[in-house]
């Protein structure tokens, strides 16, 4: 199964983010990521064999509970590859979280499945991102587009793809909580409590 953690986006967040679509709607070439499916990436696994499943789900949640919740930010737009002959046209991400969340996952897979798991996602440093639309064709780059849009990042997932002629299909097999060190000491407090009877 093809498989990724990713960030999906709350609905006031992808609003705005799909009427900014609506500037490469008009040519052919820009091929608009449906807005229900607007997401971060953290990390792609490509195929991997429904054996890893457990490994992966039990990384998330592990994850999850080391994690806090942080603020995210979204205030322009993008282009890969910046120079020449753009492919994506992406929503540029800020947060403090998601560096450090990305690469705890990516040691996580490392030291669960080998280094080799890592490779369907290449080496290309992480840039956190969400990418609106795909250039399939020729088609002109269109304007920055400025947002002012923020909102609290609680969550990620592990996301099954599959790849179908008129896109992809997701399916959100788990969504891991972010808890941090308030998580922490809750289960502790819980766990405290009940010793206490």
């Amino acid at each position: 199964m093809r498989l990724f953690y990713a960030i999906f986006l709350p609905e006031e967040v992808r609003r705005p983010l799909a009427e900014a679509q609506g500037q490469v709607a008009r040519y052919r070439g820009w091929k608009g990521v449906a807005p229900h499916q607007l997401h971060l990436t953290l990390l792609f696994l490509g195929e991997r064999p429904e054996g890893d499943l457990e490994d992966l789900l039990a990384l998330g949640h592990r994850l999850g509970r080391l994690f806090p919740t942080f603020p995210a930010r979204i205030r322009g737009t993008g282009y890969f590859p910046n120079e020449g002959t753009p492919r994506v046209w992406f929503a540029k991400a800020e947060g403090e979280g998601f560096a450090p969340l990305a690469e705890a996952l990516r040691q996580g897979v490392a030291e669960l499945l080998g280094e080799e798991a890592l490779l369907a996602g290449g080496d290309k440093p992480f840039k956190p991102h969400i990418t609106l639309a795909r250039r399939k064709a020729p088609a002109p780059r269109v304007p920055p587009v400025v947002f002012g849009l923020e909102w609290p990042v609680a969550e990620f997932a592990l996301v099954r793809s599959e790849l179908r002629p008129k896109g992809p299909i997701y399916t959100l097999l788990e969504k891991f909580p972010l808890r941090g060190e308030h998580g922490r000491e809750q289960e502790e407090s819980a766990g405290k409590h009940a010793e206490d009877h």
